[in-house]
């Protein structure tokens, strides 16, 4: 179960799904951490999850993050849309093809709600969480 790390998935499959880089206005804005081009979408393990028994299925957590510029732009509601349309193409994941050595991702589902959390310094954020369950 050690190695079935959804936030792994989960940015390999964004990074490469036209719907999230054309929600984010381009190629080259999801990754790991919190960099510009902006808009930027990041991806972490998130605070909860269900880890059963570790012996087989497991449902972590994973936290999406979309940043603006540190300037203020887009706007709270265009990067509260652009967050659902990546979360929606995170879902995608489920129905794609198995690859041998990778986990087998049975389902995606938000857990909790969108969250509106600007940055200290004011640079606009939201996020949210999904639950990703998963086997080896």
């Amino acid at each position: 179960m050690a190695d079935a790390d959804p936030v792994s998935a989960i940015l390999a499959w964004l990074q490469e799904h036209p719907e999230a880089a054309d929600a984010l206005g381009g190629p080259g804005r999801v990754s790991g951490i919190a960099e510009g081009p902006w808009p930027h979408l990041r991806i972490t393990h998130g605070p909860g999850g269900d880890l059963r028994d570790l012996r087989w299925a497991i449902t972590p957590e994973v936290t999406l993050e979309v940043y603006g510029d540190p300037g203020g732009w887009p706007g709270q509601a265009e990067l509260r849309r652009i967050l659902l349309r990546c979360a929606t193409a995170a879902q995608d994941l489920v129905e794609a093809p198995y690859v041998p050595g990778q986990p087998v991702i049975s389902g995606i589902k938000p857990s909790g709600l969108l969250v509106w959390s600007p940055l200290i310094d004011t640079q606009p954020r939201w996020l949210m969480n999904l639950s990703v369950t998963l086997h080896p």
